[in-house]
């Protein structure tokens, strides 16, 4: 199904946005109202439409900058959930005391409702409004059971007029989440190929399956790639150091764009900046890599090839 006709949203190039610099992260220190601005006016031109992961500091920071400074992005929000039940399958740690879990629940419900507000103050940026990101998945940190994000859902189509989605790897709509679609008015996938041991050579025809997989299932409920990206660096851990380069990321995100462009597929690249904070103390660990631009704001071969076409 078209996302544009659909969702009444114009065709457009999208990304993911955390404008979290050296020496910042989530919690912490955050970026500043004109670091944001420099931020914006980077990647205004070249993208559409932003996605913001939750309703923190940064988020309303970003919204301020595109309202006051009148620029020309529609941003997708994300009210970040935490975890509510324990996830013992978890890799890199996925167990709470039970007074962490209850205060969690509580602080949830709140994000929904920042969500909700944000969504009636800023009607004219805010265009999709997301229940949580990567939350039921078997791996993740921050598990919560899809019953109760049903509950985020509902809550969030009752309080705003935007059309609300739940952000999830491709693989749980195929089975756990079959009970959400109903609720959504779109689906939102991840896809990583390099993450799933996919060379550069099999990776675009590797996305292709992971989004039809999906779109196929649902025919009548459109579906959006709301992360898809190319790491440029590794440290051996879960991703083979010789499969990714900033090479490797051009080529992948330049046949990813001809895609979605041919197949009119929303897609969210991820994500605009190389973040430090994320992951290991490890130089090379790939969370820190996937940005299109280095933390120093410097362009990498993706971003360099566009300017040199233009």
């Amino acid at each position: 199904m078209n996302y544009s006709e659909a969702l009444n949203l114009e065709p457009g190039k999208a990304i993911c946005y955390s404008g979290f610099r050296e020496g910042q992260w989530p919690g912490g220190k955050y970026p500043s109202y004109e670091e944001i601005k420099e931020d914006l006016l980077i990647l205004h031109g070249h993208w559409k439409y932003l996605r913001l992961y939750d309703c923190d500091e940064q988020s309303k920071l970003v919204l301020e900058v595109i309202r006051n400074e009148n620029l020309d992005f529609k941003v997708m929000l994300g009210a970040y959930i935490n975890a509510e039940v324990n996830n013992y399958g978890c890799p890199w740690g996925g167990s709470y005391p039970e007074e962490v879990l209850e205060q969690n629940k509580i602080d949830n419900e709140a994000r929904i409702k920042d969500l909700i507000r944000w969504a009636n103050e800023y009607p004219d940026i805010i265009c999709t409004l997301s229940a949580g990101n990567e939350a039921c998945v078997d791996w993740t940190d921050h598990y919560v059971p899809v019953e109760k994000v049903i509950e985020y859902v509902r809550m969030i189509k009752e309080g705003a007029k935007q059309p609300v989605t739940f952000c999830e790897n491709y693989l749980p709509w195929l089975d756990k989440l079959r009970i959400l679609v109903d609720e959504v008015d779109f689906i939102s996938i991840h896809t990583y190929p390099v993450w799933e041991y996919k060379n550069i050579h099999e990776a675009m025809e590797y996305t292709k399956q992971n989004y039809y997989a999906v779109a196929d299932t649902y025919p009548d409920k459109p579906v959006v790639i709301t992360e898809a990206g190319w790491t440029t660096f590794s440290n051996g851990k879960g991703i083979d150091p010789n499969n990714v380069s900033e090479e490797f990321q051009a080529v992948y995100l330049k046949d990813l764009s001809k895609w979605c462009q041919e197949d009119v597929i929303l897609t969210f690249v991820f994500e605009a900046f190389d973040e430090s904070w994320k992951g290991s103390d490890e130089a090379h660990e790939p969370e820190k890599h996937w940005g299109l631009y280095k933390v120093d704001r410097t362009p990498k071969r993706f971003m360099k090839d566009i300017h040199v076409n233009v």
